[in-house]
């Protein structure tokens, strides 16, 4: 087995994790009591699965076409800068638009600091 073929094999399993880890994302999306925690299920989960499908994709391209992306890796760059900054600003302003924690929620940690 020569080097090219187990880096394309390495890049398709990294695919395949990268799909598996997105419909996880999904799933905790849909099942997750309030914007908190959908919100940590869309930005920790799902930026994983696409940093694991861009790198997948990148060492496939690499080591079937020894064709080295410069646009997957600004994309994984920009993913892994962008994605979980956007997630704290989005539950930071539920939190200021006082959304409500979920039942099962036992300690507001913030409270003491916003609320007055």
């Amino acid at each position: 087995m020569s080097i090219n073929a187990i880096g394309e094999y390495f890049g398709v399993f990294l695919i395949l994790i990268g799909s598996i880890m997105a419909v996880i994302s999904a799933i905790g999306i849909l099942r997750l009591p309030d914007v908190y925690t959908r919100s940590h299920a869309a930005t920790k989960s799902s930026t994983l699965a696409v940093l694991l499908s861009l790198s997948g994709t990148f060492i496939y391209f690499w080591a079937t076409e020894n064709f080295i992306s410069v646009r997957l890796l600004l994309g994984i760059t920009f993913v892994f800068l962008t994605a979980p900054v956007s997630g704290h600003l989005i539950t930071r302003a539920a939190y200021r638009s006082n959304v409500k924690l979920a039942n099962a929620s036992t300690e507001d940690a913030l409270e003491k600091l916003f609320k007055k």
